[in-house]
């Protein structure tokens, strides 16, 4: 069965009286040579346990499970796993799980599903929950080796983007604390149905063995990144001041503390100027 052809995808949506849904951020992969290069991309071969987010009617899936010792599909929409269990019918190293990512164990399902495996996750994912699903996926600190995900090409930029640039922004900075990212290739709307009114592009961030800096409360560190990036057009003190409810001089010391301008604007800030200010932050609170 081609999953990348149209007329497949059709008798499938009919059969099963599968309507696409906006609500899912649902595009499926028409384009039969992008499913084989999102899993070179990945780096996946039959050593690999794979989690995949929103398995659709399954072409990354399939793509993977040729190649992958296990692939574990998460997906939410309880219409697709009888779908699924028809496209992967020749495959018995797929399980399909129906549950919210967001609100899955993610950590209890890598040790139950993958023991003894280096794991990798690799998902085509919807655009309107892409920062959520890679925060989850950082934040939780999962024992996997890479992430490579196809978004909107400019959510792909912001994760890929070096802190203390332009493009970088609070998701930026959390990406390149975990891990290190690299834009893969793009792919052009015409490769999805329905199409959609934007260009994607692949994602890998391989997963850093310790954070990119020392910080002694990620929490807080993340919550004054967060707060910088709050307000982007105002300056790093007024926003991190109105976010972090600080009084304004007070944040405006702590940065010429960490050997910053006070009139610096969040973008040009690096993991290491953070660093610096969270650091001068807890000291001026004597912390």
């Amino acid at each position: 069965m081609e999953l990348t052809d149209l007329a497949t995808i059709r008798a499938l949506c009919e059969k099963y009286d599968f309507a696409l849904s906006k609500g899912f951020g649902q595009n499926f992969i028409i384009n039969p040579g992008v499913p084989a290069k999102i899993v070179d991309a990945a780096g996946i071969d039959r050593r690999y346990g794979v989690i995949e987010i929103g398995p659709g009617i399954g072409v990354l899936t399939k793509e993977m499970a040729k190649r992958a010792g296990k692939v574990v599909a998460i997906e939410v929409d309880k219409r697709l796993p009888p779908v699924l269990a028809e496209t992967l019918a020749g495959f018995d190293n797929v399980k399909v799980i129906l549950q919210d990512v967001l609100k899955t164990d993610l950590r209890a399902l890598v040790e139950q599903e993958f023991p003894g495996m280096p794991v990798a996750v690799c998902a085509n994912l919807p655009y309107y929950i892409t920062s959520p699903i890679i925060m989850k996926l950082l934040e939780d600190k999962l024992p996997v080796e890479n992430i490579t995900v196809m978004v909107q090409k400019e959510a792909a930029e912001r994760l890929a983007a070096l802190p203390g640039t332009r493009e970088s922004g609070a998701v930026s900075c959390a990406v390149r604390y975990f891990a290190q990212p690299r834009m893969m290739f793009t792919v052009q709307a015409g490769s999805f149905y329905p199409a959609p009114k934007v260009t994607s592009a692949v994602v890998r961030m391989d997963i850093r063995p310790t954070p990119a800096v020392q910080v002694p409360d990620e929490g807080a560190y993340f919550a004054l990144v967060r707060a910088a990036f709050g307000q982007r057009r105002k300056t790093a003190a007024n926003s991190i001041a109105a976010g972090l409810k600080l009084p304004r001089p007070q944040v405006a010391a702590a940065l010429e503390a960490a050997g910053l301008d006070p009139r610096v604007r969040p973008e040009q800030l690096t993991l290491e100027d953070f660093a610096a200010l969270d650091a001068a932050l807890r000291q001026g609170a004597g912390q």
